[in-house]
């Protein structure tokens, strides 16, 4: 049985299985986060989620908690359960040592390693299996890992504070603050659900970001990742002081004198390759996906926006609309790139709107266009 909700039962207790999974963000990755609840006779009688890399995966903490109840019993998972040994055991023989008669299962994984290998496991030990269940929630939960391990590259979401004509700062670069602490709050969560967080050396220097969570438990900070084609990052930021780790992007010699001061600082100067001196996305992209980055969250500045959305690279948009208008000479959102006709726009698909205290939150993702382009530079 695929693509439909079997019962109401089915749906409530998927419901609640990625209600668990999202325990994990900020933390799992670059795990995927993943639910798990153990329901007999219409009762939850054991459920758990994934805490992080080298921890138990939430079927063996649901199927523990349940203990002897789970014989007989159905499991409902977020992912399919996996079928290969990682820094854990594999989960589907354990589903099946367990003695649960059905398994519905929220999205299938799309890892190589795993993809379609633990259903049909369970399948052959005679467990009934359900997969495909509330796809649209599911695809949602999993849209940061479906790209890293479909595309070997980070989920880059794309944050944003305007006001309504489109200006990030004023004339003289002042931008604090264009949204309300609401709004602000927000985007902290945000920043604290990400793995690393990316911005240009254009705004280290002039805004000196400590780009650090600042909201009480609310999660990790997130590595930060500076866009600096020549190394030009001062020695003296706040990023290379404190915090999390500091990863300087460079096309310049990491044996430069001015590489080995930022080196020398704190920060990790990795030289990627590049087209006319300006770091490229790609390689920059492809080396954080190595380093386990599933989530990447681009708080640059105008020019760093505007490579990113040139080259297709943005994933996701986090728009948080201030009601406020700065006119001609405020800082436009996007520079550097300009759709020459209406009809050469970048067009977005709105998921959702919301007030977050008197500014206006805006969710959207990039609607598929043939004449995108798959590759850009900064």
């Amino acid at each position: 049985m695929r693509g439909r909700i079997v019962s109401a039962a089915d749906e409530r207790f998927m419901r609640m299985a990625i209600r668990l999974a999202r325990r994990g963000e900020g933390i799992a990755s670059p795990n995927p986060m993943v639910g798990a609840v153990v329901v007999r006779e219409g009762r939850a009688v054991g459920s758990g989620w994934h805490q992080g890399p080298g921890t138990p995966h939430a079927e063996r903490v649901a199927l523990k908690e349940a203990g002897a109840s789970c014989s007989g019993a159905t499991l409902y998972v977020t992912l399919e359960p996996c079928a290969h040994q990682g820094r854990t055991a594999p989960c589907a023989p354990a589903v099946i040592e367990s003695g649960v008669r059905r398994v519905v299962v929220g999205m299938q994984d799309p890892d190589p390693r795993v993809s379609g290998r633990g259903t049909t496991l369970l399948r052959e030990a005679g467990i009934e299996v359900t997969t495909d269940l509330l796809v649209a929630e599911t695809r949602e939960l999993y849209e940061a890992y479906l790209v890293h391990r479909t595309q070997g590259r980070p989920f880059v979401i794309q944050k944003s504070a305007i006001t309504l004509d489109g200006k990030i700062a004023a004339a003289d670069g002042t931008s604090q603050w264009i949204t309300g602490e609401e709004a602000r709050k927000d985007a902290h969560l945000l920043r604290a659900r990400s793995d690393a967080v990316c911005v240009g050396v254009g705004s280290v220097i002039t805004d000196d970001p400590l780009l650090t969570v600042r909201v009480p438990h609310s999660g990790n900070d997130p590595i930060r990742v500076v866009v600096d084609s020549n190394a030009r990052t001062p020695v003296e930021s706040r990023m290379l002081t404190a915090g999390p780790p500091t990863i300087i992007y460079t096309t310049a010699s990491p044996d430069s004198e001015r590489a080995a001061k930022l080196q020398r600082a704190g920060a990790e100067v990795i030289e990627v390759a590049h087209e006319s001196g300006r770091v490229s996305l790609k390689a920059m992209l492809d080396d954080l996906a190595r380093k386990g980055v599933m989530t990447l969250l681009l708080e640059g500045g105008a020019t760093l926006t505007g490579s990113f959305a040139s080259g297709g690279w943005i994933d996701k948009y986090v728009f948080y609309l201030a009601p406020k208008l700065l006119g001609d000479e405020g800082l436009s959102a996007l520079s550097g790139w300009t759709a020459a006709t209406i009809n050469s726009a970048k067009n977005l698909v709105i998921e959702s709107v919301e007030m977050i205290g008197g500014d206006l939150k805006v969710i959207a993702y990039p609607k598929i266009e043939t004449s995108d382009l798959t590759s850009g530079e900064s």
